[in-house]
C-alpha cells in the first residue's frame, strides 16, 4: 500500500528523494481555486463602480426625478406706472368715399378721361356721353326764340298804332286792349322759349359726369360705348381730398378709454412704417353681434395707404398702473401669449396673459398677473408644466 502512494528516486548525487503525489495534487487544487476566487472578487468590485458611475450619472441628467433639479432665476414684477397704449385692428378706408354717377338722363358713353389712381379737381370732367339728341333740341328751342321775338315785335307794333288811333276814334278801347294782351302774350312765350333753351342747355351739360370734390379716383365701371342710365349708380368711386382713414374695431372696455384727437399710429399689413394720424371719431354704439366698437382714426393719404387693406393701430390713452415684465419672460405659441411661473411648491405652472405696449422698458401686462407671482425670467421653452426647479429671485428692474 505505502509503496502505491510514494514515488523513490535516486539521483546522481546518491541523494534519496522521496515524493507524496496527493499531497502535490491538493497545492495545485488550492492555487487554482485561489486564482479563480481573486478573478471573481476583482470583476465584482469593477461592475459596482460602473454601476455607481451609471446611476450617479443618470441622477445628473435626471434633474426632475434625482437628487439635482434645474437652477432657474425668477423676477416677481409688481405693479409700476406705465403709458397706456390701446392695440387695435382694422379696415382702411378713404374717410369720405363718394360715389360719382350719371346726373343727367344718360346714354352712350362717348369718351372716359380719366383713370383709378388719378388725382382730380372739382367740376373736372371724369367722362362724356353722346348728346348728338340733346343738342339738335337745344337748337330747335333756340330757333323758337327767333320765332317769339319777331312776333312780339309785331305785337308792338300794331300795339303802338293802335294807341295813336284811339284819340281820333278810328279804333276803340276794347280793340287797343286786346292789342296790348296780345302784345305782352308774345314777349312772354319769347321768356319761355328762353327757359326751355336754358333746360336744354342744362341738360347737355349733364351728360358730363364731373368730380363733385377734388381728390384722389379710388375705382373706375365705366368703358367707352357703354350705355349708361341715371340709375346706373357710381361709376367712379372718389376719396374726397385725398383723405383716409383706419376704422379700428375695439372692446368695449378699450373702447371707454378713446376720444377725439388722441393720437394714433397706424401701419399697414406689410409694411414697417407707421403714419401718423389722431381719432376724428369715436362709435356711439356697440355691435350686438360682435360687441366690438369702431374708432375712425384720420390719417394722410400715403402710397402705402390702400382702402379695403388692413393695418394695425397703436393709440396712447394716458397712463395705467400694471406689472411690467423683461422681453425674455413673455412667451408665444398658437395658443396667444404667456409666461412660466413658479408656485410655492417650486413647479412650474403656465398662465395665459394678454400684452399691452412693448418698448425699451419691457412688456406691460394688461390682464392674467397681479404683479406678486414668481415669474421665471427667461429658458422658458426648456421648462414643463409641474417640473420642479430651483428659484433663483432677481430684481424686476
Amino acid at each position: 500500500m505505502t509503496g502505491m502512494n510514494r514515488e523513490t528516486r535516486f539521483e546522481g548525487s546518491d541523494r534519496l528523494i522521496v515524493v507524496d503525489r496527493p499531497n502535490r495534487k491538493r497545492w495545485i487544487i488550492a492555487a487554482v481555486v485561489t486564482a479563480i476566487a481573486l478573478v471573481i472578487a476583482f470583476a465584482m468590485f469593477r461592475g459596482s463602480d460602473d454601476t455607481a458611475a451609471s446611476t450617479n450619472t443618470a441622477g445628473a441628467a435626471d434633474g426632475g426625478r434625482g437628487g439635482q433639479v434645474p437652477s432657474v432665476t425668477i423676477v416677481v414684477p409688481g405693479r409700476s406706472e406705465v403709458a397706456r397704449t390701446i392695440t387695435a385692428s382694422g379696415a382702411l378706408a378713404a374717410r369720405r368715399d363718394q360715389p360719382v354717377g350719371v346726373a343727367g338722363e344718360g346714354g352712350l358713353v362717348r369718351s372716359v378721361l380719366v383713370d383709378a389712381g388719378s388725382w382730380v379737381r372739382q367740376g373736372q370732367v371724369l367722362a362724356t356721353i353722346d348728346r348728338s339728341v340733346q343738342s339738335q333740341t337745344a337748337a330747335q328751342l333756340g330757333a323758337s326764340i327767333q320765332v317769339a321775338r319777331a312776333d312780339a315785335a309785331l305785337a308792338q307794333n300794331e300795339y303802338d298804332r293802335s294807341a295813336a288811333l284811339v284819340a281820333r276814334g278810328f279804333v276803340s278801347k276794347a280793340d287797343l286792349d286786346r292789342k296790348k294782351a296780345a302784345r305782352d302774350s308774345a314777349n312772354a312765350r319769347i321768356r319761355v322759349a328762353q327757359a326751355q333753351l336754358g333746360a336744354a342747355r342744362a341738360q347737355i351739360g349733364r351728360l358730363d359726369i364731373r368730380a363733385p370734390t377734388s381728390g384722389l379716383i379710388l375705382s373706375r365701371s365705366i368703358e367707352v360705348g357703354q350705355i349708361v342710365s341715371g340709375g346706373a349708380g357710381g361709376l367712379f368711386r372718389l376719396a374726397r381730398g385725398g383723405e383716409m382713414e383706419m376704422r379700428a374695431q375695439m372692446s368695449q372696455q378699450d373702447l371707454a378709454a378713446m376720444r377725439v384727437g388722441l393720437p394714433a399710429s397706424v401701419t399697414p399689413l406689410g409694411s414697417t412704417t407707421s403714419i401718423s394720424g389722431s381719432i376724428w371719431q369715436v362709435s356711439p354704439i356697440i355691435d350686438p353681434q360682435s360687441r366690438l366698437g369702431e374708432v375712425r382714426i384720420a390719417i394722410p393719404y400715403t402710397a402705402s395707404i390702400r382702402p379695403g387693406g388692413f393695418a394695425e393701430a397703436r393709440i396712447a390713452s394716458g397712463s395705467t398702473t400694471a406689472p411690467l415684465l423683461p422681453q425674455s419672460a413673455v412667451l408665444s405659441d398658437q395658443a396667444g401669449n404667456y409666461v412660466y411661473l413658479i408656485n410655492a411648491k417650486n413647479q412650474v405652472e403656465r398662465r395665459a396673459v394678454k400684452i399691452g405696449s412693448v418698448d425699451s422698458q419691457g412688456v406691460t401686462i394688461l390682464t392674467g398677473l397681479s404683479g406678486q407671482e414668481s415669474v421665471v425670467l427667461s429658458a422658458g421653452p426648456f421648462l414643463n408644466v409641474g417640473q420642479k426647479v430651483a428659484p433663483r429671485r432677481q430684481s424686476a428692474r
